[in-house]
């Protein structure tokens, strides 16, 4: 039986669905043809809050993999990076500045990356995030009573959306007024940063969706696509896609980088 390595995709929907049928780690192990420890190894780094799932922990390995090859961001960038984050700077700024000023490409997304270890670890930086700044829901949070039915995930949107390369991709969030009596809808296309918001007497999802239909509906040959999180607020999405013609996605729950410009937009 071989040590230690690195596990693909098709081989944790195989450990998936052994743990399912009730097979101990040293038999899945048996089975898929690793050593006993990667499997221990595997339920213990890759599980969620709703146990261990495949895609899920696939993503999760593949996040860990990339920070662990980026030595050649050396401690003092990252020194950089963390002084500018404690002044309030976003991940967006951070990275426009170091490239400005400084000749370090480095982007958003893994600086983004960097908070949540620093996170996980019990640091403190993603308080400074802008979106801690006011109150807000609980970001991901949702209720499990099948309000987001047929949810489409952010995996299956278009890859010409990461590029910003064209008007038309928007992101979606509502911001919680102060005793959560009121809310804003806050709506950001991607390339052009165009911010349109407008307030809801409450954050129900008929009243978020009708809010995004009167912002978006005198733009609709300029939405192809929404991303949103997986707030029960955005239920009526197929409603919404339905009327606009366009794909409704939903980022992972907790991967607030996922829809960056939004976020920090929200918190000028």
């Amino acid at each position: 039986m071989r040590g230690y390595t690195q596990l693909t995709q098709e081989q944790r929907y195989q450990i998936h669905a052994l743990m399912k049928a009730g097979h101990y780690p040293t038999e899945i192990a048996r089975i898929i043809d690793v050593h006993k420890s990667t499997i221990s190894r595997e339920s213990a780094r890759n599980r969620g809050l709703r146990g261990y799932r495949p895609t899920q922990a696939h993503r999760f390995a593949m996040n860990r993999r990339q920070y662990k090859v980026r030595p050649r961001i050396g401690d003092k960038t990252w020194i950089l990076v963390e002084m500018a984050l404690r002044e309030d700077w976003s991940p967006e700024q951070v990275s426009l500045w170091l490239r400005s000023n400084r000749g370090i490409r480095i982007s958003h997304e893994w600086i983004y990356q960097y908070v949540l270890n620093d996170k996980l670890s019990g640091g403190d930086l993603y308080h400074h995030l802008r979106c801690q700044k006011i109150r807000r829901k609980r970001y991901g949070a949702y209720s499990r009573r099948g309000q987001l039915i047929n949810r489409v995930s952010i995996d299956e949107r278009p890859p010409i959306v990461d590029r910003r390369c064209r008007i038309g991709d928007w992101e979606l969030d509502t911001i919680i007024g102060k005793g959560h009596k009121q809310a804003i809808v806050s709506l950001t296309e991607r390339k052009s940063r165009l911010t349109l918001i407008r307030k809801v007497g409450h954050k129900s999802a008929d009243k978020v969706a009708s809010a995004i239909l009167h912002l978006l509906k005198p733009l609709t040959h300029r939405v192809h696509t929404m991303t949103s999180d997986n707030g029960k607020e955005f239920a009526r999405h197929e409603t919404i896609a339905d009327r606009l013609k366009a794909r409704f996605y939903f980022a992972h729950p907790y991967a607030s980088w996922e829809r960056g410009l939004n976020e920090n937009t929200n918190g000028l």
